[in-house]
């Protein structure tokens, strides 16, 4: 698969017109750059070059030690150990290829683009010092957020496997639920079945699963479970995804708790998760290559308000791959804190979730949160569409 995604990065290259992709770094297992594991998939140790060229090529330049296990890998069609010192390699190289932009680790607004530290910024301009080279160097975000995100048919389908085993978990859990129990111990049942099965959670045990049952106390989305009782007439829901084979699934799923001699959800309750499953329906048929994505937050966003729910409080989608957070584009308002991410053009292949919010006062928070992959004819669904809210008798 790393061979599969440097000829991905070539073809990108290409796009951009940009002569060679400069990842840059040194004590991978500390100073980790989530660039490696799309090129790379191992540690390395001393101040470490892996490049990539417009026209094809590709080397790693690596201290001797890290050489046999880089070499077994035979991803690079070049490795080139050093013993002292990095420099007159990476030099003759780079002046062999007279590069006229280098695209180098860094990033402000993608946090999966920005592996390259500061120290070795200012390391790597030393070592280009004296040369036109120096000069030439530019961020390798659009390479990677192109790279991330166009996903192989590899990737989809171990992205499709990782939702497939969460699904199965969330019915099991279904047949769990019942009043009396607490957030924390629907959390813990889920981990162990999750551990039972030799997965990994897709992010922080302590909040994968998240649950929460009626109107959240302490916070919402990114926060622990706690020893808040499950009651009747509450909206539960839950947020989890499994890491398999380094691919990551995330959904959400919502449950009414009947109260007694209840058969159904409240209307109040029914309008609210509607207006959820409605709005990822929508944003699903519209989603198509070249759109940006605060375009599809907004079909979200607003049919949310007119059906007479305040606006959710975060993006309607992020991608999902080698994380669940994939870095990149963003289905996302207009708002300061995301940058430039919601004017990102959406292409073909990548994935997203689709998770809008309503708070129904009295009850909780429905939401619910699939994972489509973009296509010429709209967003195909990965997930199983939660159609109808879920009753816990």
């Amino acid at each position: 698969m790393y061979k599969e995604k440097i000829e991905q990065a070539v073809q990108i290259l290409n796009e951009l017109n940009i002569d060679m992709w400069l990842t840059f770094g040194r004590e991978s297992h500390t100073l980790h750059d989530p660039a490696t594991d799309l090129i790379l998939g191992t540690g390395y140790t001393w101040h470490s070059a892996f490049i990539i060229t417009k026209d094809g090529d590709s080397v790693a330049i690596i201290g001797s030690l890290d050489a046999a296990n880089i070499e077994k890998r035979k991803i690079y069609k070049k490795v080139i150990p050093y013993l002292k010192s990095i420099k007159d390699d990476l030099l003759n190289y780079i002046k062999d290829k007279d590069p006229q932009k280098i695209a180098i680790n860094f990033s402000e607004d993608n946090v999966m683009a920005d592996g390259l530290t500061y120290g070795s910024f200012i390391t790597l301009k030393k070592l280009l010092e004296g040369t036109p080279y120096v000069d030439r160097l530019v961020s390798s975000e659009e390479i990677i957020s192109a790279l991330r995100g166009r996903k192989s048919k590899t990737e989809i389908e171990r992205i499709k496997f990782a939702i497939k085993e969460t699904e199965k978990l969330y019915h099991e859990i279904w047949d769990y639920l019942k009043p009396g129990l607490t957030e924390k111990q629907v959390h813990d049942y889920m981990v162990k079945r999750m551990e039972d099965l030799g997965y990994e959670p897709a992010w922080d045990i302590e909040m994968c699963p998240s649950v929460f049952t009626g109107i959240p106390e302490e916070g919402e989305a990114h926060t622990g479970p706690t020893d808040k009782i499950i009651e009747r007439g509450h909206v539960l829901n839950m947020d989890f995804g499994l890491k398999i084979n380094d691919y990551c699934s995330d959904l959400q799923r919502t449950w009414y708790v009947l109260r007694e001699g209840e058969t159904q959800a409240p209307d109040e309750v029914l309008k609210g998760f509607c207006a959820v499953r409605d709005a990822i329906v929508e944003c699903a048929k519209a989603i198509r290559p070249g759109m940006e994505g605060r375009e599809i937050d907004a079909i979200a966003r607003n049919l949310i308000i007119e059906r007479g729910f305040d606006e959710y409080p975060h993006a309607l989608g992020h991608q999902v791959g080698r994380v669940a957070h994939d870095g990149g584009g963003l289905l996302a308002p207009e708002w300061e804190r995301y940058g430039d991410l919601p004017y990102k053009k959406i292409e073909e292949n990548q994935v997203y979730t689709l998770e809008p919010r309503v708070r129904i006062e009295g009850y909780g928070v429905a939401t619910i949160e699939e994972i489509i992959v973009v296509t010429k004819e709209g967003g195909r669904f990965l997930s199983n569409l939660q159609k109808e809210i879920w009753l816990v008798k």
